[in-house]
This record gives structure tokens, C-alpha cells and sequence, in this order.
């Protein structure tokens, strides 16, 4: 008895004994996808620590090089002074947030403002070699597109002490 094929199946496509043969290529690229992740060449990396040290004082900035739209992100800015501050004030340059939305830092600063294109957060006085740590969490807005830079810079009330320029990818 000879086995009826579907409609539309022709027998060269059943290939022989009637029955269709798989196509290895669609496993080969999962398989090939799969290997490219677990190896971390499709992100999901941890976020590079950049930093910049002078005399006065050195900061380290934790931040996400690339992200999509409307994805949150953590930015964890640490400054260990080299001398005491009386008066430690992190701004950041408004370019850096531009079409982000910032909702949250945490310590909450003692003063906020904006002043000069930058936006200036002061906090009381850090002791040489303490580190003050600052974690800001926010999202990118839709209209964000291949990216944003700007600097975050420590200062001593008016006086600057060091200065980071920080860079982030946007992707659609």
C-alpha cells in the first residue's frame, strides 16, 4: 500500500521512503548563537569600571556601554579624595543625561542645582582615602538614539578635583 503524501508535497520533496529529510542549518546558527552568548559576545556583560586619577583625588565610574531604548540602567560614581574635601560636589554634564529620566540617587544629596551645564549634587565632607560612593538609577527615553557622552566631575564646592568622560551606546 502505497502512502498518500499531503497536498501541495511533491515526492521529490518527501525525498526517499516518502519521508522529508531535516535541515541541519537552522541547529548549526542556534548552536552557533547559543556558543556567542555563553562566551559574552552578546552582551550581558558586567559594566566597565572606568577611571581617572590625578593628584587630588581619584573616581571610578560603573555605567553600561551599550543599552536599548527604554532599558534602565545603574550608574555607580565612587570618588576617594587624596586630601579631605570640606565640600564634595559630583556634577555631571547635562549631555550625559540627555533623553534619560533619572529616578533615583542614593545618598540623596544635601543640595541639588543646575549651574554652568551641569547638573551639581553636594554632599558634606569626605576624609582623605574615604571613598563616597553615589548610585544613581535611571531609564533611556525612546527618542535616545545612537547614543550619549558627557563628564561627571568631582569637585571640592567650587574647586575641581578630578574628571571622567563617560560615554554610552543606545541601540533601537
Amino acid at each position: 500500500m502505497a502512502t498518500r503524501l499531503p497536498d501541495g508535497i511533491t515526492d521529490e520533496d518527501a525525498g526517499q521512503n516518502g519521508r522529508r529529510r531535516a535541515n541541519p542549518l537552522p541547529l548549526l546558527i542556534l548552536t552557533v548563537l547559543i556558543v556567542l552568548a555563553l562566551f559574552g559576545f552578546l552582551g550581558g556583560k558586567a559594566d566597565p569600571l572606568n577611571r581617572a586619577e590625578n593628584s587630588a583625588a581619584l573616581i571610578e565610574v560603573r555605567a553600561p556601554e551599550i543599552l536599548r531604548n527604554g532599558m534602565f540602567l545603574e550608574m555607580v560614581v565612587r570618588v576617594t579624595p587624596k586630601r579631605p574635601v570640606n565640600k564634595l560636589v559630583i556634577a555631571v554634564s547635562d549631555g550625559l543625561w540627555r533623553e534619560m529620566t533619572i529616578n533615583s540617587m542614593i545618598p540623596a544629596a544635601e543640595k541639588e542645582e543646575y549651574k554652568d551645564g551641569l547638573f551639581r549634587f553636594s554632599f558634606g565632607r569626605v576624609e582623605a582615602a574615604e571613598t563616597f560612593q553615589f548610585k544613581i538609577d535611571g531609564q533611556i527615553n525612546p527618542p535616545l538614539f545612537a547614543g550619549t557622552q558627557g563628564s561627571i566631575i568631582a569637585l571640592d564646592d567650587q574647586d575641581r578635583l578630578v574628571e571622567l568622560h563617560t560615554e554610552i551606546k543606545v541601540r533601537p
